[in-house]
């Protein structure tokens, strides 16, 4: 079977949009939901962001097949927030972005919980990030 990628056609020809790009939407936000500590993708992409280079699509995985787009987000959750309900919210957050911004039919989005952190924590790691990359 094809891995056929999305297709938006219009008047003027076709619009493809990158995965990366449905990432990056996805990332930012489930970012902004509030109980979300940071996003996981793993030692390697945590090693390259703390060498500075920010990856705004990390922890997400899209597989975009034809009209259907599923996203897989990996999160760390702060401490003292309900894991159920943050996670709901970043699956409806996630799918409404995605839809908004791209047009895609997203149809599902499967939140991974890997951590729970402490909002120090969360702090400690987002300050690292940030001052290598100055």
């Amino acid at each position: 079977m094809e891995n056929k990628k999305p297709e938006i056609p219009n008047d003027l020809g076709v619009i493809r949009i990158a995965d990366e790009v449905v990432s990056t939407v996805a990332g930012l936000a489930a970012a902004e939901v509030e109980g979300v500590a940071s996003m996981s993708g793993g030692w390697g992409l945590d090693l390259v962001e703390k060498l500075g280079k920010k990856n705004l699509g990390k922890g997400i995985k899209v597989e975009a097949t034809g009209e259907q787009t599923s996203i897989d987000i990996f999160i760390s959750i702060e401490y003292g927030y309900a894991i159920p309900k943050v996670a709901e919210s970043v699956q409806k957050e996630v799918k409404l972005a995605v839809e908004t911004m791209t047009g895609l039919t997203v149809s599902a989005v499967n939140v991974h919980v890997v951590s729970v952190m402490t909002k120090k924590a969360a702090e400690e790691i987002e300050g690292s990030v940030d001052t290598k990359a100055e």
